[in-house]
């Protein structure tokens, strides 16, 4: 199979003009495809405003649009979570979670098929990049999980690095923050800590929050644990962190994925605290999914409470995760591994 000729923002915006768009109806036929909503619906009769060219292409068009992330399977949480396994058009997957109910109704999203960053205790990391993600392919997944329910807030924190895929996640971010309806602190993009991000976010007419993968306040054991990151060390990310924060007026969402033996000592906590405390900032302590293909281990937790509490009270707003899809054995990148290794390549079919 072959990726589908839409799988870019800019191909969509490409092919309506074709059809006789123009702007007003471009943004119409965006508008209900990223929001899951019928492209008949609306107040305005589309018979009076759509060209007829337009309104006789749409149905073939939506199917197309529908086809670049179908549901494979759906893992509902006992929180209310649910991890999604999607097909795209030339037959890879990612996955994308709904997240638990909250206040936001939220979903996080894929922006590649593996990553490069090979972070040591994550399953999308050992497969290694595969390929980017257009940005329609990103958007598509936000309009799957939204006719499923609503969702107000989307996390780019699914399989992928988005900085290694920049153009194409704020090409998806600044429609989604437009006629996706989604609020710009909603979207929120979250990096290992690549400088390019640091410079184009400010530069987009959607500024979105921003997650930095933290994990240890070390830099030589966030050397071995995220092996090809860029080489900020923990100092210097939260240094451009702050900047961004200060910029935009949201705090940075700090993540620091909890593994036991690793990254829960005393020395970690005094680093945190001498490295967040007075800054715009939240700690997310996420304790880690077991995946027993790998050595890393969960914490209990009775210790990531303690952790929390113990930042609390030094200084540092500090909130304790629970990661979406544990009782499911769905970490991220867990349910595409589970899913290949039962796939007979197509190639060794003979």
């Amino acid at each position: 199979m072959s990726a589908s000729s839409l799988s870019t923002i800019a191909a969509i915006r490409e092919r309506l003009r074709a059809l006789g768009a123009r702007p007003g109806h471009e943004f119409r036929v965006l508008r209900l495809w990223s929001q899951a909503l019928p492209q008949d619906s609306g107040s305005r009769n589309i018979e009076d405003f759509l060209p007829q060219t337009l309104r006789e292409a749409l149905p073939a068009l939506t199917e197309e649009l529908a086809s670049l992330a179908r549901l494979r399977s759906e893992h509902p949480g006992e929180d209310g979570s649910a991890r999604l396994l999607v097909d795209l058009t030339d037959g890879q997957s990612v996955e994308s979670v709904l997240l638990a109910p909250g206040r936001i109704p939220g979903l996080c999203v894929s922006t590649q098929v593996g990553c490069a960053v090979g972070c040591v205790f994550c399953m999308t990391g050992r497969e290694g990049l595969l390929r980017q993600l257009g940005s329609a392919e990103i958007v598509a997944q936000v309009a799957l999980a939204r006719s499923m329910r609503p969702v107000q807030k989307v996390v780019f924190m699914g399989m992928g690095e988005p900085a290694h895929n920049l153009d194409a996640v704020m090409e998806a971010i600044e429609l989604l923050g437009t006629a996706g309806n989604i609020g710009h602190k909603n979207l929120v993009l979250s990096t290992v800590g690549d400088e390019r991000v640091f410079e184009r976010l400010p530069q987009g007419p959607v500024k979105p929050a921003l997650a930095l993968s933290l994990h240890t306040t070390r830099a030589d054991l966030r050397a071995e644990l995220l092996p090809r990151a860029p080489r900020l060390t923990p100092d210097e990310l939260v240094e451009a962190g702050e900047r961004y924060a200060r910029s935009t007026g949201y705090p940075i969402q700090y993540q620091w994925t909890l593994i036991d033996g690793v990254n829960d000592s005393a020395e970690e906590i005094a680093g945190i605290v001498r490295l967040l405390k007075g800054k715009y900032a939240v700690m997310n302590l996420i304790p880690y999914n077991s995946v027993p293909e790998l050595s890393f281990r969960r914490p209990s937790w009775e210790r990531a409470a303690q952790m929390a509490r113990e930042l609390h009270r030094a200084g540092v707003l500090t909130k304790l995760r629970q990661s979406a899809g544990q009782d499911v054995d769905g970490g991220c990148g867990q349910l595409r591994a589970r899913t290949q290794r039962r796939v007979i390549p197509m190639q060794a079919v003979t």
